[in-house]
């Protein structure tokens, strides 16, 4: 049995396949961005600051010089034609975060992030609409704790567009479910963030390989169409 080639000397690239666009197929994904660690007034930027992390820095300038506008241009273009968007939250369901798994329930309890909590909105620059699904999770990974694969099989959408924090755990870990589970998945690399750099750029180059795509905001919005290309007609 032959064995493709590989190109740039990384074999598993000749094992890829990435199903053509289909804006009538695709939905946005928004993971996390909640103030518990994804907004710096939040329990995680207070926690970092005060402890003279050095780290608070990079990740909440990339959030909002970077994540916020690209998520924000995402959305008009999504809302803009009709399309799907789903955000995702992390956090316990109960206040005393009995409901988390044990490697979860500290963080939890440490960020007050539980459903009903400021932590745990969705910050205000990102906010759903709502008719916009929004489904939480007490695991890093949303395939794990949601019904949000039965969610998109009823919405007819297998081609996911990734978005959200933190790069290097729910947004990739949530990702990786969906690769194994037969969906399209691209990772929208400037419209992601984690606490390091390294971290950031060592899960987007792992994930290319073999999981989905990579491509950048201006290459998403490119490839799903105008706005006037669908308007007035929801998918």
């Amino acid at each position: 049995m032959s064995t493709p080639a590989s190109k740039d000397g990384d074999y598993i690239q000749a094992f890829m396949a990435h199903p053509a666009p289909d804006f009538d197929r695709a939905i946005l994904i928004v993971v996390d961005m909640q103030y518990a660690t994804g907004h710096r007034s939040g329990a995680l930027g207070r926690r970092l600051t005060a402890e003279g992390s050095n780290v608070a820095g990079y990740r909440f300038d990339r959030i909002e010089g970077l994540v916020v506008p690209n998520i924000s241009k995402l959305l008009e273009r999504f809302r803009g034609k009709g399309g799907a968007v789903v955000y995702l939250t992390v956090g316990a369901d109960r206040a005393d975060c009995a409901d988390a798994p044990p490697h979860m329930k500290g963080m939890f309890q440490a960020l007050d992030n539980y459903e009903g909590s400021r932590e745990h909105e969705i910050i205000d620059e990102l906010k759903p609409r709502p008719d916009e699904s929004v489904i939480n999770k007490t695991t890093i990974g949303a395939f794990a704790s949601t019904g949000i694969d039965h969610l998109l099989r009823s919405l007819g959408r297998d081609q996911l567009y990734m978005t959200g924090v933190s790069t290097n755990m729910c947004v990739d870990t949530t990702a990786r479910e969906a690769a194994d589970r037969g969906y399209g998945v691209t990772l929208i690399e400037d419209a992601c963030a984690t606490t390091h750099e390294d971290l950031h750029n060592a899960t987007v180059t792992n994930f290319q390989r073999l999981f989905g795509r990579v491509i950048s905001t201006t290459e998403a919005l490119n490839e799903l169409g105008n706005e006037q290309d669908s308007a007035g007609q929801p998918s």
